[in-house]
């Protein structure tokens, strides 16, 4: 099983010089490889592979306007042009998300560094090529075999090392798909969970926590002259408040779904297939529901579900789960997004609107679960230990 661990890194200014050389050199080969493909491409409608970008690599290094690449570790080159390679093939498959040049500013500044690594526990040391080993905060252990190793500077001039592990643990086995160790999900804005068994968890809203001092850090940095010392120092103060709200937020996800999936009663949690990059082009909601997360929250569901052997169902986004009464069946088409709270006119059960909602999605995954498939474990499937039960959207729509 491959794991990602995430660490703190301390290096002293000779190393954070490298690093940042590191960086830049891995974004300019990337940048490189995407010019000569796109290039090759619109000119002999030619594919360029990875191999034929990386037969440049010597001639570059012994060119005299880019012979600083020698400064850096060359299987770190190699890497980068392993990820836009990944991209392009991510591209060819989805249909969406053609790689774009990586720019100094906005990009993500990170490289990679497939072999030659190691972790000294006892003395807390980073061992990676071309520099000397780095101070690090190993605030947990592992066993296994490193993979690669992600060196990543954040705007705020944090270092972090995020390693790749191949451990020994083997995927648990999930248990059968029963009622009683069910439970639904649904999530919402105001409370971000409602379980089918009656709890609610408080969204933390975390973006309107800070959502003042950020009008106020960005504020500062309108008044400051573009280019001046005091405008970097402003966006640094901007750039704190932003990983603030994300580091709490992040706090909240990984809590709630270990809780989750670490709950002896259950084994098996269902959720609804949201369409999120739909329901943000609603400008009245867009904030909050990125503010939420829901993305981040079902994939931390995902693979920890795998990890440790839970069922996690997905049911399609166009199921009718608020509308339909969870005791009789009947569809209120009356119901309104105002209404929080309503009765069935056919049974009179009083409902809580999103609590009902769970209940459905419960209901709704296990209808759609084949018998055999509850008596035993998830089959073909039981090493992602995850279903996705899709829906077409209606004609109507």
């Amino acid at each position: 099983m491959l794991k990602a661990y995430e660490y703190r890194i301390y290096p002293n200014r000779e190393q954070q010089e490298q690093i940042v050389k590191h960086i830049g050199c891995a974004r300019w080969i990337y940048n490189y490889a995407l010019g000569k493909k796109m290039k090759a491409w619109t000119t002999n409608k030619k594919n360029l592979s990875r191999f034929d970008i990386q037969a440049d690599l010597p001639k570059l290094k012994k060119a005299e306007e880019t012979k600083w690449l020698k400064e850096v570790n060359s299987q770190s080159l190699q890497s980068s042009l392993e990820h836009l390679d990944s991209a392009y093939k991510h591209f060819f498959k989805t249909k969406k998300g053609f790689p774009k040049f990586k720019n100094k500013h906005k990009s993500k500044q990170s490289y990679s560094i497939p072999q030659h690594t190691d972790v000294d526990f006892e003395k807390a040391l980073l061992l990676v090529p071309k520099m000397k080993p780095i101070s690090i905060r190993l605030h947990r252990e592992f066993t296994g075999k490193i993979k690669t190793i992600t060196i990543k500077k954040t705007t705020t001039n944090k270092y972090f090392a995020s390693i790749l592990v191949e451990t020994k643990d083997a995927v648990k086995e999930s248990k059968a798909i029963k009622s009683r160790t069910t439970i639904g999900i649904d999530l919402g804005i105001k409370d971000f969970v409602m379980f089918s068994t009656g709890e609610k968890v408080e969204n933390p809203k975390v973006l309107k926590q800070y959502e003042n001092k950020l009008k106020k850090a960005q504020q500062k940095v309108a008044r400051r002259t573009k280019g001046s010392k005091n405008r970097e120092k402003a966006k640094f103060k901007v750039a704190r408040v932003h990983e603030k709200i994300a580091n709490t937020r992040k706090d909240f996800l990984h809590k709630l779904s270990h809780k989750l999936t670490h709950e002896n009663q259950v084994n098996s949690i269902v959720i609804e297939d949201l369409n999120v990059k739909g329901m943000v082009k609603n400008h009245k909601l867009a904030k909050s529901i990125s503010d939420c997360s829901w993305s981040e929250f079902v994939r931390q569901l995902a693979y920890k579900s795998e990890w440790y052997g839970k069922n996690l169902i997905k049911i399609g986004r166009f199921e009718p789960s608020s509308k339909l009464c969870s005791v009789c069946g009947t569809i209120n088409q009356e119901l309104t997004l105002a209404d929080r709270e309503w009765a069935c006119k056919n049974c009179g059960t009083k409902h809580d609107r999103d609590i009902n909602a769970a209940k459905n999605i419960k209901n709704i995954g296990l209808k759609k679960i084949p018998m055999e498939r509850r008596k035993s474990t998830l089959g073909e499937n039981r090493c992602s230990n995850a279903i996705r039960l899709t829906q077409e959207a209606p004609a109507f729509r």
